[in-house]
């Protein structure tokens, strides 16, 4: 199995993980939409992104509570709920459902002992407070005890620069990751990154944020629900209403496609498929 193949491979799986999600939440009444680089591939590519790995998609903090609450119990035979409280070596701030019996080992989960599946991400949408210093506090303390976790899980963090800056970059995260560990404790840095979260009721004028990825501006929650739909993959899902404000918001001028050699395929070191195939990047 080359790489083009393997990719594929992956999306399909990760297809059917989000039919799986998405028959939970309609059964239950739970609003979502997809998110991010999905919502992109939506919208420009009617799928995926050609060359993207992942599928992400999101909730108000409300219906993802819901949503953790019921997917404890009621996901299908071959799927499995995983967050920060049940996962050993799981980092995030949000949550994952796995294709049971597969594999995506990243260097950063073997390191932090996650044995990680095929996944689709689930991130929830917090209020943010409405007082700007309050609200840069809410961003600050987010993105730090965000960045503590994946820093005391993992010595080996994907570093934004290459090159010789990537390099220091790169012997910085070990020096942190081992002072991060020996100062904090991983249930700690958790209730530090839970002092960011706002649990109120909402008005379509409240501005929302993934506080695990709290490097845009916020939306209202009146551009994001109720959803629209668009087409991925020849299915009708659920994209924020103002969806393309939204991509203009966080990519620009998001009909323009990247340069080629900007078109990177992020895969892991191992896939493992449900049918017992697998493709190593070693």
């Amino acid at each position: 199995m080359n790489k083009d193949e393997a990719l594929k491979k992956l999306q399909l799986n990760e297809l059917e993980i989000l039919k799986t999600i998405a028959a939970l939440c309609d059964e239950h009444g739970i609003a979502w939409f997809i998110d991010a680089g999905t919502l992109l591939g939506a919208a420009r590519h009617q799928g995926f992104i050609p060359w993207d790995d992942d599928i992400d998609i999101a909730m108000l903090r409300s219906d993802f509570d819901r949503f953790i609450e019921v997917a404890r119990g009621h996901l299908p035979d071959g799927y499995s709920l995983h967050t920060f409280g049940n996962t050993p070596g799981f980092a995030g701030m949000f949550a994952k459902v796995y294709r049971d019996g597969t594999v995506f080992a990243t260097r950063e989960t073997q390191e932090a002992g996650c044995d990680q599946g095929i996944f689709v991400d689930i991130f929830p949408y917090d209020f943010l407070e409405p007082d700007e210093r309050i609200e840069a506090k809410q961003r600050r303390t987010a993105k730090l005890w965000q960045s503590a976790s994946y820093l005391w899980h993992s010595k080996t963090i994907v570093v934004p620069h290459g090159g010789g800056l990537g390099r220091i970059e790169a012997v910085g995260c070990r020096a942190v990751h081992y002072l991060v560990k020996g100062i904090f404790s991983r249930e700690g840095i958790k209730r530090r990154f839970d002092r960011a979260i706002v649990r109120r009721e909402l008005h379509p004028d409240d501005v929302v944020l993934e506080l695990a990825w709290p490097n845009v501006q916020g939306y209202r929650v009146g551009d994001l629900l109720p959803v629209s739909t668009l087409s991925f993959e020849g299915i009708d899902l659920p994209v924020p209403r103002e969806w393309e404000r939204y991509l203009v918001q966080m990519y620009g001028d998001w009909k323009k496609l990247p340069e080629p050699e900007n078109r990177r395929t992020h895969l892991p070191l191992l896939l493992r498929f449900p049918d017992g195939t697998s493709w190593s990047s070693e």
